[in-house]
């Protein structure tokens, strides 16, 4: 048991580094970890995560608030819009069976993977500073509530959903979308918490010492943010959680039906890069490889 817990203390350090440094990402760790080495039944990881995820989050904030990285109103809005769609999923997530629910997850970890492989594109002028738009409130508070819905049904945090929303609506600049979306986040996350405990009891020893460890990890991950190159980082990340998504799917899928999701994601993945490598002339693989072949001196 204590070798366990070690490990999990240990993964968990890694939650918090997420979140401090890519501003999303913690319950797409917090929810595999609970389940699978800390041997928690699916619905109770998920409401451990969120409040995992809720107080290392709120954590975060304060750093990044000391940095100029957060924007209170626009936070704040859409993080109410976030905690009505989060209780409601929180209520209906304590309804549903597990494995319907980590199936659900794991689907939500491979979509996460590929956004944070395809990157984002930041609205920006001609000299290359992104343009503050007027936030359309009626938007803000639909998108809010939907990805609130998602935060509370499947414990998902919707950090690399709330990122994307707010540099798209907002005109924010990547630095300050993340720390914005950090307050988003830990707000969708106490609410849906809230509706989960109607239905579902938590081992509150494990998640305590689980949250422990991610704030210090927070803490370290938000004096890195800004130090790591933010491209290198997120797609290294998105490759672990693709693995990661699989993972909890194969784990979960019927016995007979296993081999066959292992060969469809490879083969969705191989065609990827080959209509990329062949058909895209904007394609980062083959940009790589012509960089590499710009530095190969000529022979004199």
């Amino acid at each position: 048991m204590t070798t366990t817990l070690i490990l999990v203390l240990a993964l968990s350090v890694i939650i918090g580094l997420s979140l401090g440094v890519l501003g999303g990402g913690g319950s797409i760790l917090t929810v595999p970890i609970l389940v699978y080495v800390a041997g928690f039944e699916a619905k109770e990881a998920i409401a451990a995560s969120l409040f995992v995820v809720g107080v290392t989050a709120a954590v975060s904030v304060v750093s990044h608030a000391r940095g100029g990285r957060v924007r209170w109103r626009t936070g704040l809005i859409f993080g109410v819009a976030g905690m009505v769609g989060a209780f409601a999923g929180g209520l209906l997530g304590g309804q549903i069976p597990g494995q319907i629910l980590l199936i659900a997850f794991a689907l939500m970890m491979i979509a996460t993977s590929v956004a944070m492989l395809r990157g984002r594109k930041n609205r920006a002028n001609d000299g290359g500073v992104p343009v503050a738009h007027e936030l359309p409130l009626g938007r803000v508070l639909l998108d809010g509530a939907v990805v609130g819905l998602v935060t509370g049904l499947v414990g998902a945090g919707g950090g690399f959903l709330v990122v994307p929303a707010l540099a798209l609506l907002g005109g924010l600049p990547m630095s300050v979308a993340v720390g914005t979306s950090l307050v988003v986040i830990a707000m969708k996350s106490f609410a849906g918490l809230a509706g989960y405990l109607t239905t579902v009891e938590v081992d509150w020893g494990i998640t305590l010492a689980v949250t422990a460890a991610a704030v210090v990890g927070t803490l370290v991950g938000s004096r890195l943010a800004g130090r790591i190159p933010e491209v290198a980082l997120r797609k290294g990340f998105g490759w672990f959680v693709l693995v990661m998504g699989t993972f909890v799917l194969v784990q979960q899928a019927p016995a007979d039906l296993r081999w066959i999701i292992v060969a469809g994601i490879a083969g969705l993945a191989t065609i990827s890069v080959g209509v990329c490598w062949f058909l895209v002339s904007a394609c980062p693989l083959r940009k790589h490889g012509r960089r590499r072949r710009k530095n190969v001196p000529t022979p004199a």
